[in-house]
């Protein structure tokens, strides 16, 4: 089976802190034939692992390497690495993907009124514009 993988199933599965639902949550993800995981899906999870959760980056860096390197995962890699490097260089991931996808889509510059995420994509070598 291939499954679309929601963002509280993703969640469950790295918390661990519902047994019923993790169980049910890493089952699902390590029986499907293809688990597909949207880049927004990502942006998401951080997000609440991070505000709602409260955990550390690292931790977070290192379960969505995890959910990477699973050989059943398919998902934009190219976008969620640039969230990671975002992420590792003080943005928020969601920042990382957000620039990686206007460059895809054909856009130049990266504008926005957040400071730490205009220096830290500038920092990667990426054409930034602070406004404001």
């Amino acid at each position: 089976m291939k499954i679309i993988a929601d963002t509280n199933v993703l969640v469950r599965a790295v918390l661990n802190d519902d047994i019923t639902q993790s169980r049910a949550a890493r089952h699902a993800l390590s029986s499907a034939d293809q688990v597909i995981i949207g880049r927004h899906t990502f942006c998401e999870m951080v997000w609440v692992l991070r505000q709602g959760n409260k955990l550390p980056k690292a931790a977070i860096i290192k379960a969505i390497l995890g959910y990477l390197e699973a050989a059943n995962v398919v998902t934009d890699d190219a976008a969620v690495r640039a969230g990671l490097d975002a992420m590792s260089s003080g943005a928020d991931f969601a920042d990382g993907v957000i620039a990686y996808e206007g460059a895809w889509l054909g856009g130049e510059t990266f504008v926005s009124f957040d400071k730490r995420a205009v220096a830290a994509l500038e920092k990667q070598g990426q054409r930034v514009k602070l406004l404001g």
